[in-house]
């Protein structure tokens, strides 16, 4: 009986040990929520250097990202004449992060970036013996990167989709057209991301459009009115009013906008110059400019989508030069299938720039003693035949004199500043007397 009971404690044990090494070895390389075997379909996929397809090995620059599924790299001028491929990719499609951002649109185009601004080498490759195209003129290829000297290339199209970052864009049409669907398969099944069911934690749920600032700007009549969320950073901060600006690779413009947030003390600090900040208020019309105003704002969540937030602190503000051309001119920039043609000026409000070799025809001051900016002045510049018009602040000397026109009368200056309306016009104005600079 003894031995009868050995045996069977025995055999209690060997299962109980087989079904812990069978558990283990299915939760091992396995996703809990789908129950099945996790395959790396990005390292399976490989790229053939020796294959028929046109391929070309490109740079991705600072400013190269534009979202997910499009990018923009740098390659010599004997590849392509501009210096630049616009490529959009092969097989997917992410969520947009261009223009009215949509859920999970900042996750897909962040992975991008992170992907290529680390790689040791990208290749692209075409989907047949040349080079194809779609209709806005961009290269269609599928995109390989090294994430390290001696790895291998990994598709970048691809691993998009094995991490429900993107759908399908015609994804079985393509050489890699298995791999692809396969890979979007498996994200769907173990509920990644856009397939996962659960809210986007960066999208504002709850009435702002989350939009870019050149959307904004592209459609500023449409959102007057209404709750939005931007981001940008914050180029100059003042009398309670902060401006805020962010650079789009796709046109190789920036677009701002001003952000009045009153009295709240506590949003000084948050929207110091040099922070990237994320603003949720409402877009109104105040004497001819457009801003953002009753912003939403609660100190104990910073987290909250929903908030007006500091993201990071210690971001470069820079004043990119407008010649008189670019200045006085239109821009044509793409708006979804379309595209619009606007004014610079209209464009380029409330953003930084710099202008050189102004010549000062005329000075306006304001004399108003009961006017805030009394001793301010208007300064009217030529350059290249076109017409250019400065405001200072009221700026003081070394020995505390207001400046007097004869400072700036008949000078030729240098300015950095910001883009203003007025009027039913544009001026640049000027925050300190260290943004003119006269010429000897």
């Amino acid at each position: 009986m003894k031995n009868v009971s050995k045996v069977v404690s025995l055999l209690l044990v060997v299962c109980i040990a087989a079904a812990v090494f069978a558990a283990c070895g299915e939760t091992e390389g396995t996703n809990p929520s789908a129950g099945t075997t996790h395959v790396d379909y990005v390292a399976e996929t490989k790229l053939d250097m020796n294959s028929n397809t046109k391929k070309q090995e490109v740079t991705f620059g600072q400013r190269s990202q534009i979202d997910g599924d499009t990018s923009h790299f740098e390659v010599p001028k004997s590849v392509d004449a501009s210096g630049v491929i616009k490529a959009r990719y092969l097989a997917v499609d992410t969520p947009e992060s261009t223009g009215q951002i949509e859920e999970w649109g900042k996750a897909a185009s962040r992975f991008t970036q992170e992907k290529l601004s680390s790689a040791a080498s990208i290749v692209l490759e075409s989907d047949s013996e040349s080079w194809n195209y779609d209709g806005n003129g961009r290269y269609l290829v599928w995109v390989w990167y090294q994430p390290a000297a001696d790895a291998e290339y990994r598709c970048l199209n691809i691993e998009l989709l094995q991490n429900g970052l993107g759908a399908s864009s015609k994804a079985s049409d393509g050489r890699y057209g298995q791999a692809a669907v396969a890979a979007i398969n498996q994200a769907t099944q173990e509920k990644l991301f856009m397939f996962s069911g659960q809210k986007d934690p960066e999208y504002p749920y709850g009435g702002a459009a989350s939009i870019t600032l050149r959307e904004l700007r592209l459609n500023v009549e449409e959102y007057n009115g209404k709750k939005v969320s931007v981001e940008g950073i914050v180029t100059y901060n003042s009398d309670y009013t902060a401006f805020i600006q962010s650079y789009d690779g796709e046109t190789g413009m920036w677009y701002g906008v001003q952000v009045f947030y009153g009295y709240n003390s506590q949003l000084i600090p948050v929207l110091e110059q040099g922070s990237k900040v994320r603003v949720v208020g409402v877009l109104t019309e105040f004497y001819g400019t457009y801003q953002i105003s009753s912003l939403n704002y609660n100190p104990m969540k910073p987290e909250d989508p929903t908030n007006t937030v500091q993201l990071s602190k210690g971001n470069e503000v820079t004043y990119p030069e407008a010649t008189p051309e670019v200045y006085a001119g239109n821009v044509t920039v793409p708006s979804g299938d379309s595209e619009v043609t606007k004014k610079f000026k209209e464009l380029a409000v409330s953003t930084t720039l710099s202008m050189k070799n102004l010549k000062v025809t005329d000075v306006y001051t304001t004399t108003n003693p009961d006017s805030h900016d009394c001793g301010a002045m208007t300064l009217t510049c030529e350059v290249d035949g076109k017409t250019v018009s400065i405001r200072t602040g009221v700026f003081y000397d070394d020995n505390g004199n207001i400046f007097q026109e004869s400072v700036y009368a008949g000078k030729t200056i240098d300015i950095n500043g910001i883009l203003e309306a007025y009027n039913g016009d544009y001026q640049i104005r000027a925050l300190a007397k260290e943004d003119i600079t006269i010429h000897n």
